[in-house]
């Protein structure tokens, strides 16, 4: 098992391969190779040194990061642990794999000490904007349009997936979602992996994630942490949430992501009206009956809303926004339906 420093020694003794690979959009001058960011964007920010005892020694002058090889190489793929950049370079070195036991080893005793959290904040920060990306594309053709005005909503081009039966890793687009506190700090994301062709989720098992601290936390949609948020919506699913964040933009509106974080989720104390958006199955009505306790205990009115089909982006997009306004409006408190949702 080859130490972390002798796999940045090997990846420096072909430096240049390794910044044409995974910085392919940047070009060589000179003794360095000159790129945007360690996500392969055009510009000429960070330069990795190709030649003498510091080759493989990387600075991005934008963002003050820097490092080995390794570090980015992690950067680059979005990766959070160890073994998974382990992984990827011994692949790009065609090295031997480990086993899964060697591998699990490797990961417990290297980089896994990072909390979760921190992870998710690093892979939140080296992705980027969604608007025009394969994820605002997928969000697109669920109905949901406007995906790229929400901050916490990115896209990452190649994302680190890894199979965690067999332990074979490889790469996909994702869109990626922050899960934040009542104080709006990211505590975790959310991962979709993405079909390269743009079909949809990317075809493996659980093209689904999380990462880090998600109980009593969410993924937030018009959340200010210094304005009351007197009437909200909550639920589980992303696109069920975006799907009614679609027709009422202005409502404060939490993706937990779960039943059981549903029902964990940590409500405003000024908040008066909650409603949670239904989820048909066992779990879901979990969800919903744990939240409406909690919500009733601190004195919240909890609110149940139905789609008219398995969930509301089915509804959106099959009924299309005017019939799920229509049925909105019909389970909506009065002064709700007048603030929240269109003429």
């Amino acid at each position: 098992m080859l130490s972390a420093p002798e796999l940045a020694d090997r990846l420096a003794h072909n430096v240049e391969a390794v910044c044409r690979h995974y910085l392919s959009a940047g070009r060589r001058a000179g003794n360095y190779w000159i790129v945007g960011d360690v996500a392969n964007s055009q510009g000429r920010s960070l330069y990795v040194r190709l030649t003498g005892p510091r080759a493989g020694k990387w600075s991005d002058a934008a963002t003050g990061q820097y490092g080995d090889l390794l570090d980015l190489v992690r950067e680059a793929c979005g990766l959070v642990d160890f073994c998974d950049v382990a992984y990827e370079v011994r692949n790009f070195l065609s090295l031997p794999q480990l086993t899964l036991s060697e591998s699990s080893d490797a990961c417990e005793h290297r980089l896994c000490d990072r909390p979760n959290a921190e992870r998710a904040r690093r892979l939140f920060r080296i992705t980027q904007p969604l608007a025009g990306t394969l994820a605002d594309g997928y969000l697109r053709e669920r109905g949901i349009l406007r995906g790229s005005v929400h901050a916490a909503l990115r896209f990452h081009p190649s994302c680190y997936y890894r199979d965690l039966v067999t332990g074979r890793a490889t790469s996909y687009p994702a869109l990626i979602a922050a899960v934040t506190d009542s104080g709006g700090a990211i505590t975790g994301v959310h991962r979709t992996w993405l079909d390269p062709n743009g079909d949809g989720k990317a075809k493996v098992e659980d093209p689904r994630r999380a990462l880090g601290g998600l109980l009593g936390n969410a993924v937030r949609f018009h959340f200010s942490i210094s304005a009351p948020v007197t009437a909200m919506a909550a639920g589980e699913g992303l696109e069920t949430m975006l799907s009614l964040v679609a027709v009422m933009p202005g409502m404060s509106t939490a993706a937990a992501l779960t039943a059981n974080h549903l029902a964990a989720f940590r409500l405003p104390l000024e908040c008066r009206r909650l409603y949670i958006a239904a989820d048909a199955d066992a779990a879901g009505r979990h969800g919903i009956e744990g939240l409406s306790r909690r919500a009733q205990a601190l004195g919240i009115l909890p609110l149940v809303l139905a789609p008219e089909l398995g969930d509301f982006n089915e509804d959106l997009r099959r009924l299309g926004p005017d019939r799920l306004i229509a049925n909105l409006k019909a389970q909506l408190a009065p002064e709700d339906a007048l603030a929240f949702l269109p003429g």
